[in-house]
């Protein structure tokens, strides 16, 4: 509170953070989502290490992609044979 109150006090209205040099860019884009959809397309048992790799990314950039952009996942044996047989 007494920062942003000197900082009203020294003409600075904005209560955002101002960019900073050194953040880290976003590894996340169109095209990258693009390339991993491609990869796991071609391959569907490509690792997320291989991706990562492949992409020159990191492990966290290809499974956020892979899991919560693209939102793949593997199905457990019993919950897949579970969900097969409802509809036998």
């Amino acid at each position: 509170m007494y920062e942003w109150s000197r900082k009203f006090i020294n003409g600075i209205s904005s209560v955002t953070d101002s960019p900073r040099p050194g953040q880290a860019h976003p590894v996340v884009t169109l095209e990258a989502i693009a390339a991993v959809e491609a990869i796991v397309k071609e391959n569907r048992r490509v690792t997320v290490n291989e991706i990562a790799a492949h992409l020159d990314m990191s492990h966290g950039s290809a499974h956020r992609i892979v899991r919560d952009v693209l939102q793949f996942h593997k199905y457990k044996k019993k919950k897949l044979k579970n969900y097969l047989s409802f509809f036998i």
